[in-house]
């Protein structure tokens, strides 16, 4: 499956610390076409620097972005239940939850939103792309608000459970976003997200040219820097899942099928799903 990629083009840049600890000490990570990935000395952190202001970012996600998701929701949907029922979410009755609010943020045509309206949730999502919103709306019946999550100003602990699925490493600041997230969920909620993973095989393999090394990807975490940048959030991890071992088109059937099982099996697949919950609480799902 394509990745994405908008292109970098006369966008106003800033240089930036590193999100996760604050320090201002990188090294040279990988060069990509007009941009660079540094890694933080301290923590580990990898992340471009400079990067563009956030409303060049905000323009990167128009028409072009909504007709790359249009293209490929259906594969995306299936890949987001697979990982939602790899992690047990299905298994539980919505009325063990502090309320039936579920939310999905960069949640682009609603597909996601759409199937937990249809499993009994008061479901809605947020999606800076105004057309796969507006479609979402249209075309699902589905409630999307339009613009980043701080700018939907949502009252504190108003979900039970919020998800989001390849946002994180495009917002220029994730652990802001993870501390909004932290405000508006639930006391006993539930946060998912999911994320390319920067120490997999195939991040490993193919280095500059993985194929989620692209402008439009600001972090590219880790297993281990998702994790601490969850809990300066707020939040613990109780459950984690890494899948991929081989991009599709990259192998024949026979050897990317054993290599996708043993990337997951060995927890160095090409994406890594964090289920979390506020640090002061048991999960609710287990």
């Amino acid at each position: 499956m394509k990745t994405f990629d908008s292109g970098v083009s006369g966008e106003k840049l800033r240089n930036v610390p590193c999100n996760l600890c604050g320090s201002d000490d990188p090294v040279d990570f990988l060069h990509g076409d007009g941009f660079s990935y540094k890694k933080c000395r301290r923590c580990g952190l990898v992340y471009q620097n400079p990067q563009p202001v956030f409303e060049d970012l905000r323009r990167r996600y128009g028409d072009g972005y909504f007709e790359y998701e249009l293209e490929n929701d259906k594969n995306f949907f299936r890949l987001m239940q697979l990982g939602l029922r790899d992690i047990g979410f299905y298994d539980k009755p919505i009325d063990s939850f502090d309320n039936n609010r579920f939310l999905d943020v960069g949640c682009a045509t609603g597909m996601l939103v759409q199937e937990m309206q249809n499993r009994g949730w008061d479901a809605q999502g947020v999606e800076i792309c105004e057309p796969a919103a507006r479609y979402g709306r249209e075309n699902r019946g589905v409630r999307i608000l339009v613009g980043s999550l701080e700018e939907a100003c949502f009252a504190d602990n108003s979900f039970s459970v919020i998800h989001f699925s390849h946002l994180i490493e495009h917002v220029p600041d994730p652990l802001g976003l993870l501390t909004e997230v932290r405000r508006i969920l639930t006391r006993r909620g539930t946060a998912i997200v999911t994320t390319p993973n920067v120490r997999g095989f195939q991040a490993c393999l193919f280095g500059a040219k993985w194929r989620s090394a692209i402008s439009d990807h600001l972090t590219l975490f880790s297993k281990e820097t998702l994790k601490r940048m969850l809990m300066r959030a707020g939040f613990r991890v109780v459950k984690g899942i890494t899948w991929g071992g081989l991009a599709k088109g990259t192998a024949p059937g026979f050897i990317k099928k054993p290599a996708d099982a043993l990337a997951k099996k060995m927890g160095f697949g090409d994406v890594v799903l964090y289920q979390a919950v506020p640090l002061e609480v048991e999960s609710p799902m287990q």
